[in-house]
């Protein structure tokens, strides 16, 4: 999975889901501004100058402009004039304009990225100094904040959206089917200018998901630390685990470990019972604040006390977690108030950035977990474990070829194939060759991709422009890439792949990228699927054993997705709430979806496992898009069983220059078919 993915944290993308997200319906009111009157005559006028312009497309440019004209744009005759003169009037002279416009946009994208990508430097890479409090206040720096004003101040905005007016997603779902490649990047084009955000709330949500993203990125547990009630050290010294990622790979990496007898009788791992004991005091916020990311102090997580302390204070964390959700929360909800058509972060995340509606998803995801195919499965890893099922077995990691390899054995390998992120980087090229890339697609490829030292868990940092690399940021270690960074370095290699493939492999610029990010994170579990192929392992394939491990993975990842959602949902139901209110609303979310659809087959009453994700914290209903990813993902790779390692490749390729359509039409392009959970369920028996 993808593990801190701060590619959505980039300023860019933020200001990027911002504005797309609140956009705007064709209306037949009188805008602020502009009368009706004026409207009317100016349409007349243009349509009498050039009847042979396509009429709706310039009604709508027409009103859509007139309805973001503000009175210190000038007055209603200005705005005829302005019209009039720079709508384009022939087909010749409007390809110039948006072959103009889609420059203009890729130089300012890549601009504001690049000087994001410097300032962010000291707070997100291990090679760039210890971050100073200069570094940490600039880290919420928004380089373009006052963008959208700008170019509303300088009427490029109103000259984008005479021209190239925004259709609704229901549009581009249905007219979107005739379209030709140049159609559709017009219609992304459109996307662009749709509201009117004071530049300040922009900086402000920024800052907010800064300051969130840098709560987490430090939330490290000590693992040597850790003691049982009895006294005993289970974990090595010097084990540091980011939470949740880190957390969650060792508990999937200790199912090698001997069964115990715990103290109901009951046939357990020690060590991830202890995990899932770690898990749930972070959720609950009883975690002692002491012991985050501090290596001094002893803890029993089971008794929660404190040992070695040094007079640290040893009270609990104080709901920092929901008190962050709540600034983000907050600073949402300020540029709510100019998004009249998508008034709140949850439609337009869902119906502006992911371009599905949240219902549909929602039915989309309890359509798998609340299967009958649930219960096979689980009874198949039952088996397997020769245990009753816990809460944690939902990370369950026995489907992968790896889990029977030793995973010392593979740190091994990859300690010495990269003791470096430079060491990575050259291999990238070949890495892509055994997956069937020919030598110059798999060079021109590997060439725009730097491989960096983060400082969390890992992530992919996108290029917005043709002049930047895509940056694969992964953790080494001192001894070199263990087999669990590998992984997930092999994950964000995925991304990097599809940004590269998706821009510098692009036929038009307004489509670089994909439908939403689920389709980013199918194309890195495309490569997670095959890291053994990359390391010599033989081919890799969606085989009976792979199915089950996509459809344990979608169970896992849709419940974590709809307790991020419905938390969002009881936000807006209560926007007076407190850190504590929301803690508490949090835990009973999450227990009572576990009760209805993961209580039956992994027992437990009221588990609160599935709110431990911290993209719950940083990344604001990010979490939907792993398991879109893993519904493309599975229906791709569907297409790719069988395939030989060149027309593996070829289809890959295929896809990822398809662009950002919509979901729909890009899976109607891709597999002849709509987005959907019946293909993995018709596969478990």
């Amino acid at each position: 999975m993808r593990n801190t993915h701060l590619r959505l944290t980039a300023i860019a993308v933020i200001l990027a889901s911002i504005f797309t997200g609140c956009t705007m319906k064709t209306t037949t009111t009188t805008p602020k501004g502009v009368s009706e009157a004026v409207v009317l005559q100016t349409l007349e006028a243009l349509r009498a100058e050039t009847p042979q312009i396509d009429q709706a497309r310039l009604e709508r440019g027409i009103r859509q402009a007139a309805n973001l004209w503000r009175e210190e744009d000038g007055t209603e005759e200005e705005f005829k004039v302005f019209a009039m003169e720079h709508t384009a009037k022939t087909p010749a002279e409007r390809d110039a304009l948006f072959f103009s416009l889609s420059r203009i946009m890729e130089r300012l994208n890549e601009s504001a990225d690049m000087l994001t990508v410097e300032l962010l430097k000291p707070t997100q890479l291990t090679n760039a100094g210890e971050p100073t409090v200069a570094d940490w206040i600039m880290s919420g720096y928004s380089s373009n904040a006052h963008l959208n004003d700008d170019l509303f101040a300088n009427k490029v905005a109103f000259l984008t959206i005479l021209n190239f007016p925004f259709y609704t997603l229901e549009e581009k779902n249905t007219l979107g089917r005739e379209w030709n490649r140049q159609e559709w990047a017009e219609a992304r084009l459109g996307d662009v200018f749709t509201e009117r955000i004071p530049a300040k709330e922009v900086a402000a949500l920024a800052q907010a998901y800064a300051d969130a993203e840098n709560y987490i990125a430090d939330y490290n547990i000590f693992m040597g630390r850790l003691r049982t009630e009895d006294g005993r050290q289970i974990f090595p010294d010097g084990m540091k685990l980011l939470s949740h990622w880190n957390l969650r790979d060792e508990l999937k990496a200790d199912y090698s470990e001997p069964l115990t007898e715990d103290k109901d009788g009951r046939l357990v791992n020690e060590k991830q019972e202890m995990i899932y004991q770690v898990m749930q005091r972070i959720i609950r916020q009883e975690i002692p604040a002491c012991v985050i990311n501090n290596e001094g102090p002893i803890w029993y997580p089971y008794s929660n006390r404190v040992e070695e302390a040094d007079g640290q204070n040893t009270a609990r964390e104080a709901d920092v977690r929901y008190q962050k959700i709540l600034d983000t929360y907050h600073a949402m909800l300020q540029v709510d108030q100019y998004c009249p058509t998508r008034p709140t972060g949850i439609i337009r995340n869902f119906e502006g950035d992911i371009e599905i509606p949240a219902d549909e998803v929602e039915r989309l995801f309890i359509q798998l977990i609340g299967s009958e195919q649930v219960k096979t499965v689980a009874a198949i890893i039952k088996e397997r474990l020769g245990r009753d099922l816990r809460p944690y077995d939902i990370w369950y990691d026995g489907f992968k070829s790896r889990s029977t390899m030793n995973e010392d054995d593979l740190t091994a390998q990859t300690r010495a194939l990269y003791p470096t992120p430079e060491a990575y980087q050259k291999q990238i090229h070949i890495m892509l060759q055994k997956l069937g890339f020919d030598k110059e697609s798999s060079e021109y490829i590997a060439h725009r991709i730097v491989v960096e030292p983060a400082r969390g868990s890992g992530h992919a940092w996108p290029t917005l422009g043709h002049n930047e690399p895509s940056r694969l940021r992964t953790r080494i270690g001192s001894q070199g890439m263990d087999y669990k960074g590998y992984n997930i370095a092999v994950h964000e290699m995925g991304h990097n792949v599809e940004e590269v493939v998706s821009l510098y492999m692009m036929d038009y610029y307004m489509l670089h990228g994909i439908p939403n990010t689920g389709f980013t994170e199918t194309s890195a579990f495309i490569f997670q699927q095959r890291d053994l192929q990359l390391l010599g392992y033989g081919k890799q394939e969606m085989n009976r054993e792979a199915t089950l491990d996509v459809f344990w993975g979608m169970y896992e990842i849709m419940g974590v997705s709809l307790v991020d959602m419905r938390m969002w949902r009881w936000l807006y139901a209560h926007p007076e709430a407190t850190a504590a209110e929301l803690r508490e609303a949090t835990t009973q979310i999450a227990a009572e979806l576990w009760n209805e659809y993961y209580r039956p087959v992994l027992g437990e009453d009221n588990c609160v496992l599935q709110a431990i994700y911290s993209h719950m914290v940083n990344s604001p209903m990010y979490l939907p898009n792993y398991p879109i990813g893993h519904i493309v993902q599975y229906q791709l790779e569907e297409q790719l069983t069988g395939t030989s390692g060149r027309e593996w490749a070829e289809k890959y390729l295929r896809w990822y220059r398809l662009g950002r359509l919509t979901p729909q039409e890009w899976m109607r392009q891709a597999v002849d078919g709509e987005l959907s959970v019946e293909p993995i369920l018709r596969q478990i028996q």
